[in-house]
């Protein structure tokens, strides 16, 4: 199962419609995961074209993007939790194991900061912003693959 892990589109103001570059990584996608900032539904409805979607409510989002602020579901076995804000770097790893103790990947967003750790048997990822890199040297998204419950890679892109 190929997955696209997206966060912080912040349209309109940085999202003004698909970027060719992360286009070409939807394209692709069996599932899409947004981790909060949508900021407006149509940007749902424009990934929905490339594959399901699953957001969560991010700090940003107004009432018309109707997520949870959580979310747990399942990809091919593999059990997944989303959230936007992950808290302060300092202890992240231990708390989202405590906030999603059956997960084996969470998905999170809100810093813009792209990340990758694996630690026991959870791997925590943000995927960062493909449109809104703040200090970061490219906007990123993040590219996972998984089969039979494992999550058999994940990646940052750039796309900027």
């Amino acid at each position: 199962m190929n997955v696209v892990a997206l966060s912080d589109t912040h349209a309109p103001r940085r999202w003004k419609g698909c970027p060719p570059r992360v286009a070409e990584h939807l394209r692709g996608a069996d599932v899409i995961l947004h981790a909060g900032d949508v900021c407006t539904a149509s940007v749902l409805d424009e990934l929905a074209a490339f594959a399901p979607v699953h957001v969560v409510k991010g700090n940003n989002d107004g009432p018309d993007i109707a997520a949870p602020e959580t979310l747990e579901l399942e990809l091919d076995g593999l059990k997944v939790a989303m959230i936007h804000d992950s808290g302060a770097a300092a202890g992240r790893w231990a708390r989202m194991r405590r906030r999603f103790p059956d997960a084996r990947l969470v998905v999170f967003g809100h810093s813009h900061i792209p990340l990758d750790h694996e630690e026991d048997d959870l791997r925590i990822f943000n995927p960062g912003s493909p449109t809104d890199r703040r200090r970061q040297p490219h906007g990123t998204l993040g590219l996972l693959c998984v089969e039979r419950g494992r999550l058999v890679s994940a990646r940052i892109v750039p796309v900027t």
